[in-house]
């Protein structure tokens, strides 16, 4: 019987850390021009560029956010290239044209992509610093300065608004990972109307994912604290209680705005209780098929919740109660419930659930498993051991 993750003591020390102002609701996207001038008033910073996706941009979300930095007396900038898992280059070119165009404050919108090349862009086009790309991968490597720095997402599921970290792709099937204190933002910005307009197959991906950061942050083998605790619990109720609702009303405007509570929450728990074997497992599927970050966890959850029950049975009921209000039974019984009640809206947001419904073969899952094993920054806060083969059998069991 593998050790149980521990469950977090209040009397013990941690540490957390969070952004320091948010701003939410129906419509807060018009404050965002005042909201920059708080951080980087524009007779002292008159550039203000977005960092965004061609997709953000051809929906017709961008203007009002120009409109309304334009009215403070901004000039403003855009950058429109990321992409899905954006490589070196993508960085590389909104650094560079931040740089040119004399950018005093950059805002990440869009998905987590677009936020997480807008947390690097700040730092490496920041006047006074001569720091490379390379210099900021890993944990805390480098002390950076960044230029002021607001996030406003249009989907509900990365989190990436809230965290210290960013991914770049840096090769075929490579990631690498930047976790620094300099990528929390200055502020977020929260307005659900933003969402309306995602497909049903982006929502239940982005919403899974972020259910994902919730469950895993709460059964942590490292790191975990009552405070994210408290926030994965929250997170994990508002998502559980409308994921199916957004998927299926898009035009909800509630059931949008608790998810994208639902996700920024998350995203404040995982950056303080990291992630483990779901993301671990997730992220060779992105690397080498090119799925989607979100379907990716989708596809493997379950069958790692399973794995992992035996040492985070006792979390895994405590989240039950969150996800199914008045579930009885015993320990394992409430942790089996929250298991499959996961499965079920997995499979019930319309995603698939197999691996081969993916294009993916079965002689590939032993590639799966070994790339998989190279993600031990991942692997090590898992509340269960996950050796290779346990990595197979995880695919075998997801095909």
């Amino acid at each position: 019987m593998q050790a149980a993750v521990p469950p977090s003591d209040p009397a013990a020390g941690f540490g957390f850390q969070s952004v320091a102002h948010i701003e939410a609701g129906i419509g807060a996207l018009a404050r965002l021009g005042e909201l920059a001038a708080g951080f980087a008033p524009p007779q002292a910073a008159p550039v203000a560029m977005l960092v965004t996706d061609p997709g953000v941009r051809g929906a017709g979300l961008l203007e009002p956010a120009l409109q309304a930095l334009r009215e403070q007396g901004y000039r403003t900038e855009v950058y429109d290239h990321v992409v899905a898992d954006p490589s070196e280059q993508v960085v590389l070119q909104a650094c560079a044209q931040a740089r040119e165009a004399g950018a005093g404050v950059v805002i990440g919108f869009g998905g987590g992509s677009s936020m997480d090349v807008a947390k690097i862009t700040a730092c490496l086009a920041h006047p006074h610093n001569a720091l490379q790309l390379a210099q900021l991968y890993g944990v805390e490597s480098v002390r950076a300065r960044r230029l002021p720095l607001l996030q406003v997402p249009t989907t509900a599921g990365t989190g990436s608004e809230v965290t210290r970290v960013a991914i770049v792709t840096t090769g075929a099937s490579t990631k690498s990972g930047i976790v620094n204190r300099a990528l929390l933002a200055d502020a977020v910005l929260l307005d659900a109307q933003l969402t309306r307009a995602l497909p049903a197959a982006v929502t239940a991906a982005t919403g899974i994912d972020a259910m994902v950061h919730a469950i895993e942050a709460y059964t942590s083998a490292r790191r975990k604290n009552p405070l994210s605790d408290m926030l994965a619990r929250e997170a994990l109720r508002l998502l559980g209680a409308n994921l199916l609702r957004a998927v299926g009303h898009g035009d909800d405007l509630q059931a949008r705005e608790s998810m994208l509570r639902g996700a920024m929450l998350a995203g404040m728990a995982f950056d303080n209780a990291p992630v483990a074997a779901v993301h671990a497992l997730a992220y060779p599927l992105g690397g080498l098929h090119h799925l989607p970050h979100g379907l990716s966890n989708a596809l493997v959850l379950p069958h790692v919740l399973r794995f992992n029950a035996e040492a985070a049975a006792t979390q895994y009921a405590e989240l039950a109660r969150e996800l199914l209000p008045g579930q009885d039974g015993d320990t394992t019984q409430r942790a089996q419930a929250m298991i499959e009640h996961m499965a079920g809206l997995c499979a019930g947001s319309g995603l698939p659930t197999r691996l081969r419904d993916c294009g993916i073969e079965r002689a590939g899952l032993a590639l799966l498993a070994r790339e998989a094993m190279g993600q031990q920054r991942l692997l090590q806060n898992n509340p269960r051991p996950l050796l290779e083969a346990d990595a197979l059998a995880i695919y075998e069991a997801a095909f």
